[in-house]
């Protein structure tokens, strides 16, 4: 049996205290940022955080015993940020159904929090009653490891911590990204190129994996896309960015055949600013998109995107969540739903010649 990495390891490791690891560690303040990160990657690199844990709940909270009990039960669902990532959200609210649907089905509670600072988290949380926690989408690793620290099982939607061992729930991104690809350059595309940016999320940079993996498959030049500064991605702010863009391209006469973006609101903006440039959408340009969230299927032309099981993997989440506490000491998942494409009026073969 592997012996267990301390506080005081990771301490004489780095050649600081042990209070300053323990500081850094539960993501209180007193630490600053670059310490922080080297005390975290320390840990993460001697097995710290990979250490099997007890998960907090007294007996009657049991997966078996839940519906014998005649108390109230609670997940928790993290969702920092609740500006952009809420219930009302064409994707997110969706997942969030999918959470709340299957919690309810078996008699479970779910308490929502946004809190984004771990100390106010912390005076938040009170463990009774909790079965564990689920975060969707973009959340810190200081908030994880907060958990992780109190021993509560975790499931993230859509988002994975390299430093923080979960089960995770993803689409699968990049192989229907890369079919979506294939099918644009089947139908006679050789000019395409994605919009976004991989750093914006693990799931924006398996799409663009997928895509530039389809084109490399075709023995086609992997083309430098737009990058939509990460600032812009967060508050939605990015069409003047993808008009200029697009500006360019025309007065160059570069424009490509398809625009393969990374989601469903980046392609209806540039879908939107070609229109409005004189390009014809998609006699000249087709556009794709991803998520399929509502306003996918409206306007003129209808897009053609992915459609991503976003109540399913909610569902999905809550399962693994209790399954993990039936059987903490097995391998955590990686879990990956399929995705299928929506064809619509969006995409079109490219334009005679447009390969030569």
């Amino acid at each position: 049996m592997a012996k267990k990495i301390t506080m005081q390891q990771i301490a004489d490791h780095l050649g600081v205290s042990k209070f300053v690891v323990s500081k850094a560690l539960s993501g209180k303040g007193g630490v600053n940022e670059m310490t922080r990160e080297r005390v975290i990657q320390a840990a993460s690199q001697l097995g710290y955080f990979s250490q099997k844990k007890a998960y907090m709940r007294s007996p009657r909270t049991e997966p078996n015993t839940l519906k014998r009990s005649g108390a109230k039960h609670s997940v928790i669902v993290l969702m920092p940020n609740i500006r952009f990532q809420n219930r009302e959200s064409l994707y997110w609210g969706k997942i969030m159904e999918g959470i709340s649907i299957s919690l309810e089905e078996r008699g479970l509670g779910m308490v929502i929090i946004s809190e984004q600072n771990v100390d106010n988290f912390v005076s938040l949380l009170n463990p009774e009653g909790i079965l564990g926690l689920i975060g969707v989408g973009e959340i810190s690793t200081p908030l994880l490891l907060e958990v992780h620290r109190m021993g509560l099982p975790i499931v993230l939607v859509d988002m994975e911590d390299p430093l923080i061992p979960s089960d995770t729930v993803f689409a699968n991104n990049m192989d229907v990204m890369a079919r979506l690809t294939t099918h644009l350059i089947g139908i006679g595309h050789q000019r395409l190129q994605f919009i976004g940016n991989d750093r914006y999320s693990r799931s924006f940079r398996d799409r663009s994996i997928g895509y530039r993996t389809a084109l490399d498959e075709q023995g086609l030049p992997s083309q430098e896309g737009l990058v939509i500064p990460l600032p812009d991605l967060e508050n939605g702010s990015f069409e003047p960015e993808i008009r200029s863009w697009i500006s360019r391209k025309i007065k160059s006469k570069s424009l490509p055949t398809a625009l393969v973006c990374a989601n469903d609101a980046i392609a209806l903006t540039a879908r939107d600013v070609l229109i409005e440039l004189g390009v014809r959408v998609p006699e000249e340009v087709s556009v794709s998109g991803f998520d399929n969230i509502a306003d996918a299927a409206k306007g003129s032309p209808s897009l053609t995107t992915v459609h991503v099981p976003k109540e399913a993997m909610g569902r999905r989440a809550v399962e693994k969540l209790l399954e993990r506490m039936d059987k903490a000491e097995t391998p955590l998942e990686k879990i990956l739903l399929a995705g299928d494409i929506v064809y619509r009026d969006s995409t079109a073969p490219a334009p005679d010649g447009s390969g030569s």
